[in-house]
């Protein structure tokens, strides 16, 4: 599914979920400082959706979520990763995707890659 819109991206994250095994893809959510949060049974997604990198805010929100709700997280980028992002990232074992334009999603870091082979 080629991506045009922010939400062409929040179905091909949540349609890549549901791909990955995990079901039961419940509302999308705007959520400060940005992006779109879905939750699918045993995990949070964010998904930003803009031309701007995800920030290392953007991904520790969501790995604090997913701590508070004891499940696990990943997030979906257009845009890629702020640097720090990543290697904060890394150290917490969140999986990281771009999705491409043409609403393949691309594994970023190990995390992703081991996501992957599991699902």
């Amino acid at each position: 599914m080629p991506v045009r819109t922010a939400r062409d991206a929040v179905t091909v994250a949540s349609l890549y979920l549901r791909w990955l095994g995990y079901g039961d893809i419940r509302g999308a959510v705007k959520r400060a400082p940005s992006g779109v949060r879905v939750a699918a049974r045993g995990m949070i997604a964010l998904i930003e959706p803009s031309v701007q990198p995800t920030t290392l805010r953007d991904v520790e929100c969501v790995w604090l979520s997913a701590m508070a709700e004891s499940v696990s997280c990943v997030c979906f980028s257009l845009a890629g990763y702020e640097e720090t992002a990543r290697a904060r990232a890394d150290k917490l074992s969140i999986p990281l995707f771009v999705i491409d334009l043409m609403g393949t999603p691309q594994p970023v870091n190990n995390a992703a890659d081991e996501l992957m082979s599991a699902g």
